[in-house]
């Protein structure tokens, strides 16, 4: 992993939560490290592919990052605060390995994102 992965890495860790590249790229430069906003967007691409982080889209298309636990899983999100709750998906694997079976599909992956409003707001 590359010097500027590492800084992404560690800077998504001590937000704790999702971050768009801009916000990531805000906090690093605040700390003085000089990186390029296409550094973190490369980064980031990276880590994803690598299953290091997680990514969403807001209601406006904007990718939003955070560290990605191990196992395969899915997320609840609330729409006005963005906390997001990793959750099994028992049901949603059956249904998606049906329906590729169905449609004569193999070597499939999915992803699904719920939304929402949490009880906080």
């Amino acid at each position: 992993m590359n010097k500027s992965a590492t800084k992404v890495l560690k800077t998504l860790e001590h937000v704790g939560g999702f971050a768009s590249a801009q916000e990531v790229h805000q906090l690093i430069t605040r700390q003085g490290d000089r990186i390029g906003l296409t550094t973190i967007y490369r980064a980031l691409q990276s880590l994803q592919k690598d299953n290091f982080v997680d990514v969403l889209r807001r209601d406006d298309g904007e990718a939003i990052y955070r560290l990605c636990g191990n196992e395969h899983h899915h997320h609840l999100v609330c729409k006005k605060c963005g906390r997001t709750v990793e959750i099994e998906g028992g049901v949603i694997e059956k249904w998606a390995e049906t329906v590729a079976n169905k449609n004569g599909f193999r070597d499939v992956g999915h992803s699904a994102e719920i939304f929402g409003t949490c009880s906080d707001c």
